[in-house]
């Protein structure tokens, strides 16, 4: 039995949310609800549709990495938007995702929530979620993305809270950092209102549109990272990203661009 209800989340959710909204489907447990998606037809332009769940068999992260989902623990949710013309750059979609993530959460009254480049959500230095974004073939022009966001919601206490992570020696739940957890379906429809709009303006000025924010929930920002890279491994001091979401180190040898690579701060154990 899910705590989520379809009905219940199409009620909640705003006026536009909901008229741009093709189909919404709530499911107990699941394998994936981002390959649930990527294998449905894709929506027309500026129109999504939701899959989210409660329980998934087989979630995945960055590499392909296992995503801690046990029954009843989180909230699992991923959505297909169409965007009727591919915007540039966007490989840093999911960066402006994770602002539309931590907005949701402050709407709530969630706060403490920090963003660790390029798709960690970050609480109390411990992973709180994830988000995986993946494309979606369409025959017409245009491009659909289908966006996974994993969110802890209340870990069981005799879980090992040991994950599979570059960076984080623990998982962290919202029921941990705040006074009283929302219903899930309530966090279900802040998420889908912040993330449809995230998508809107992202069409219309891509990253650039959500720079600003971003470093304002930039958790790594000024920390010492280590950087790897399959030819190299860059170390120095995180300072923000740039207009691309590329992330910015400050090394020995002057600033360094990095577009890709697994990053670790020096001297946190994970």
């Amino acid at each position: 039995m899910t705590r989520l209800d379809a009905g219940l989340i199409r009620q909640a959710i705003a006026a536009d949310t909901k008229a741009r909204l093709d189909k919404l489907e709530v499911f107990g447990s699941i394998a994936s609800t981002n390959t649930y998606l990527m294998s449905q037809p894709a929506p027309a332009a500026g129109r999504f549709r939701v899959a989210i769940a409660d329980h998934q068999t087989s979630g995945r992260g960055r590499h392909y990495r296992r995503w801690l989902s046990p029954p009843g623990a989180g909230l699992y949710l991923s959505l297909a938007y169409s965007f009727e013309q591919q915007p540039e750059n966007v490989s840093s979609l999911t960066l402006a995702i994770g602002v539309g993530v931590v907005d949701a959460l402050k709407n709530l009254g969630i706060t403490g929530i920090s963003l660790k480049w390029p798709n960690d959500i970050v609480a109390q230095d411990g992973k709180l979620g994830g988000i995986l974004t993946e494309m979606q073939s369409r025959p017409q022009q245009g491009m659909t993305v289908v966006t996974g966001i994993g969110l802890n919601l209340a870990l069981p206490e005799d879980i090992e809270r040991q994950i599979e992570s570059d960076w984080a020696a623990r998982a962290v739940d919202l029921a941990t950092i705040c006074d009283e957890l929302p219903p899930p379906l309530q966090i279900a429809a802040a998420l889908l209102d912040e993330v449809l709009l995230v998508m809107r303006k992202f069409e219309a000025y891509g990253f650039a549109g959500f720079v600003e924010h971003w470093c304002e929930y930039d958790w790594l920002n000024k920390r010492n990272v280590i950087v790897d890279q399959p030819d190299r491994q860059v170390s120095g001091i995180a300072s923000g990203v740039d207009q691309d979401g590329a992330l910015l180190v400050e090394t020995g040898n002057g600033n360094v661009r990095v577009v890709s690579g697994s990053v670790t701060v020096a001297g946190l154990a994970a």
